[in-house]
């Protein structure tokens, strides 16, 4: 590992892979031990339909740029519509979700700034599989100052 003064290049699928919460897997393109703290970024896989519960981040700006796929994101109490192509970004302490509205797993790339939040993806992959259960999320997002306010999007919340 280094320390933030080493360029960084990987190439498609390229990374650690571990499960990630919402349902497909997560290809770590660079992580905070690399970037002198500065950087979190991840490749995500999104099954149909799934997506985190509604919460917040204490100190990370966190962005998703959208690879493929049909996402919609709540943002504070907004409502937007997010397909291929499209990029979202949410300051620390706005609450925020999404959800995978397509019939096929949508792939994003997540961006977290500062990086931190390693740690919450990490423990995450090591529970069994059994979908995103909203009380797991919130005992292991504690540890690194994100907070759980609410349930995941549903099908029936209007855009």
């Amino acid at each position: 590992m280094t320390t933030g003064d080493t360029p960084v290049v990987l190439g498609e699928g390229e990374g650690e892979t571990i499960q990630g919460p919402a349902g497909g897997p997560l290809t770590f393109k660079v992580r905070g031990a690399q970037t002198g703290g500065a950087l979190t970024a991840f490749e995500n896989v999104v099954a149909p339909g799934d997506g985190p519960p509604l919460h917040t981040h204490g100190r990370e700006g966190e962005s998703w740029y959208v690879l493929e796929g049909s996402l919609r994101f709540k943002l504070g109490n907004d409502i937007r519509s997010a397909p291929t192509g499209s990029f979202v970004f949410v300051p620390a302490g706005t609450p925020h979700c999404f959800q995978n509205i397509g019939d096929t797993p949508a792939r994003i790339l997540v961006l977290f700034a500062p990086a931190g939040m390693e740690a919450f993806f990490d423990r995450f992959a090591e529970i069994p599989p059994g979908g995103l259960d909203p009380g797991v999320f919130a005992a292991l997002g504690r540890d690194v100052g994100m907070e759980v306010l609410g349930p995941p999007l549903a099908v029936s919340d209007p855009l």
